[in-house]
């Protein structure tokens, strides 16, 4: 038979074991890069660049100063540029099915900067609440781990 000693330190041993696997099982929450990589890479999926015809390049990006940005250059030369420091973020809404849809990005003042630039009507530097954008594939839980990054960011600047 076992003595009562030794079946303790078995026990002892087996437990540290477990408390040491199971440390390696769970990942740690995500960390300021792994929220850009994955915020950039949604934004750059999910971006529908067809629902503007004449639409020639674009960029959206989000950076480690924790501001958005996006830019798009039409075939004429015309540019539109929007950018907004995420510690302003208030809220998403998102209009339309699974497959396509308005994605927009809410900010409680007039915190969003819109400029437009080679402008038949002249160049314009403007600020808005709300900047819509058009999307495609985005489905519930993707919309709700992209409002979860936003306020990551928002987050680190109080």
């Amino acid at each position: 038979m076992f003595k009562r000693a030794s079946i303790k330190n078995v026990l002892i041993i087996l437990l540290l074991i477990t408390a040491a696997g199971s440390g390696f099982c769970f990942k740690p929450a995500y960390t300021e890069p792994d929220w850009l990589a994955w915020t950039n890479r949604c934004l750059a999926e999910i971006y529908n660049p067809v629902a503007d015809s004449k639409l020639k390049k674009w960029e959206f990006t989000v950076n480690a100063d924790d501001f958005l940005r996006l830019r798009k250059v039409y075939a004429k030369g015309r540019e539109e540029y929007f950018s907004m420091n995420l510690h302003q973020f208030n809220d998403l809404d998102y209009l339309g099915s699974a497959t396509s849809g308005t994605l927009q990005i809410k900010t409680m003042a007039d915190d969003i900067i819109v400029q437009t630039r080679n402008d038949r009507h002249g160049d314009v530097d403007s600020m808005t609440t709300v900047l819509n954008i058009p999307i495609k594939n985005l489905e519930p839980e993707r919309l709700d781990s992209l409002r979860q990054a936003f306020n990551y960011f928002k987050g680190k600047g109080m």
